[in-house]
């Protein structure tokens, strides 16, 4: 199915929401769009909107399984504005979002599936998910140029951290159960990406509710949906591994000719496998087992 708009969309739903989880996935390229598509179907959304241009194409066989909206998505915080305005049209769902070349990883995602999951983090109280978001690149740039290749993808085994997240409004003091998160390819080529768009964060998961606020760093105005943790006890996390910070590194003219080779000593294969991901401390199955 296809909308002209986000408006269009909404109005067409406007008294049968769309049946949660809901994926809203955002194409800023045509860079594996349709693999992208076929995780995050697979992962079990019964709902995955693509918000593109007119002339970005998907697969024919992918058209039925979604649904496809034009979108502007050049413009300033597309995304998160997108986010938005999904939060407001349809309250008390769950949702998550991403762009191209993003693909969610849980825990035990091989066997259990996003809707499993997302049921056993409601029963923990928790009305949002953190995410790390782990940079993929290819291992061979002369073979891929835009560092983007599912058979030769590669991650960062080690070299991540964070920083305690400080209040301004609390004279700086750091908040509860809130964290900065560093890394992967935006920490080892920080020259070349500015301050602001450093953190590895990400709120990618939360349960909608009119009045909340998704703000341009990927948080929320409601502190405790970017908490880590309730006070009791770690929770799930999740991992979005995602080739966009390599594609704009070998896409942008300014680092283009400066990066040769993505990889280093502490390089490793991904290998597509939630369990990979919790043995390099990549992400936290709490109490789930």
């Amino acid at each position: 199915m296809r909308f002209a708009s986000l408006d269009a969309y909404f109005e067409a739903h406007r008294r049968t929401p769309p049946k949660g989880p809901v994926a809203v996935i955002l194409a800023e390229d045509e860079v594996e769009i349709d693999t992208t598509l076929r995780h995050h179907l697979s992962a079990g959304f019964p709902t995955v909107l693509l918000l593109a241009t007119p002339d970005q194409k998907v697969d024919a066989k992918l058209e039925g399984e979604l649904v496809r909206i034009d979108h502007p998505v050049h413009e300033e915080n597309a995304l998160v504005l997108a986010v938005n305005r999904v939060n407001e049209a349809f309250p008390d769902l769950w949702l998550y979002y991403c762009f191209n070349a993003e693909y969610l990883f849980h825990p035990f995602c091989e066997t259990r599936n996003i809707r499993e999951m997302l049921a056993f983090h409601a029963e923990e109280r928790r009305d949002a998910m953190l995410t790390y978001v782990v940079d993929l690149y290819a291992g061979d740039l002369a073979r891929h140029p835009n560092a983007v290749s599912l058979e030769d993808a590669h991650l960062d085994r080690s070299g991540y951290y964070a920083l305690a997240r400080t209040d301004p409004a609390r004279n700086w003091q750091p908040k509860e159960r809130q964290l900065d998160f560093y890394g992967g390819l935006r920490w080892r080529f920080e020259e070349h990406v500015p301050w602001t768009r450093r953190k590895i964060d990400r709120i990618s998961i939360f349960k909608t509710r009119r009045g909340l606020t998704l703000l341009p760093d990927f948080t929320f105005d409601d502190e405790e949906l970017n908490t880590y943790a309730c006070p009791w006890h770690n929770n799930l996390t999740a991992t979005v591994c995602s080739f966009r910070t390599a594609k704009a590194l070998k896409t942008n003219p300014g680092s283009r000719y400066d990066i040769h080779n993505f990889r280093w000593h502490n390089s490793t294969e991904f290998l597509w496998h939630s369990q990979q991901l919790m043995d390099l401390g990549l992400m936290e199955p709490g109490q789930w087992f």
